[in-house]
């Protein structure tokens, strides 16, 4: 028996990276998945390796007809979806003086927006179905702040902010919505600011000494979607080690 059995679930960015560990984690325990993501060739690659229970479908997260497409597809590929969730983001680094407008509104509608469509898009079904479970990844950024990234972590104030209403509103339907924080884990989107050095230097400041992986964050997703956890609605939930267990002195 998995602990997943029976459920259905949307992996939004789930070609690669944290992604991918989510993806690769449903599957293990019993959930057939939609690997959703604008990455065609690895996430074909991730649906052959992971066999019958996935699939693999293009999707802009901030496209709403595309989105409405998505769902409609996996409740008749799979079955009605039951867990959403919604992984896709990207970073951007800089400061308030200097980053591009243009590069702000990425952000904005990757991370903030795409996270609001795929809410929206599911709950029709949740409701229809008897409940669901939505996890919105956002970050330590969502918690506290830190220079060059007021924008990354605008968006991701954003979804710890959406995550609670949306438990307000959706909690009396059987949807819990939770969000998920992560520190610096060790994935394609981080490594490309600094690689190694940027592993080495972020391991240095992180309580437990060391970055997180893939395989650190997914069974907290695989928990999430779990009837383990049908009384946590609203939650907001750090795993990063330890860097948001404390506070900074000075500049």
């Amino acid at each position: 028996m998995g602990r997943l059995d029976g459920k259905v679930a949307i992996v939004t960015g789930g070609a690669m990276g944290q992604g991918a560990g989510i993806c690769r984690a449903y599957v293990a325990e019993g959930a057939k998945v939609v690997i959703a993501d604008v990455a065609d060739d690895v996430g074909l690659l991730l649906e052959e390796e992971l066999g019958a229970a996935a699939h693999f479908a293009h999707l802009d997260v901030s496209d709403q007809a595309a989105w409405t497409a998505l769902v409609a597809d996996t409740n008749e590929r799979f079955g009605p979806v039951s867990i959403l969730a919604n992984n896709a983001g990207i970073l951007r680094f800089g400061s308030v003086e200097s980053m591009p407008v243009d590069e702000v509104e990425l952000l904005f509608r990757v991370n903030q927006l795409g996270c609001w469509l795929g809410m929206q898009s599911v709950v029709p079904t949740m409701k229809a179905n008897g409940g669901g479970a939505i996890i919105n990844a956002s970050s330590t950024e969502g918690l506290g702040g830190m220079a060059n990234t007021v924008a990354y972590g605008a968006t991701k104030f954003a979804i710890r902010g959406m995550t609670k209403g949306a438990s307000h509103e959706l909690g009396k339907h059987n949807i819990r919505v939770n969000s998920v924080h992560p520190g610096m884990i060790d994935t394609p989107m981080t490594r490309v600011h600094g690689g190694d050095l940027a592993m080495e230097y972020g391991a240095s400041k992180i309580p437990l000494r060391r970055v997180g992986h893939p395989e650190d964050v997914a069974p907290l997703y695989v928990f999430l979607g779990s009837e383990e956890s049908s009384y946590i609605n609203g939650a907001e939930i750090a795993i990063d080690g330890g860097v948001t267990a404390t506070h900074g002195f000075g500049g």
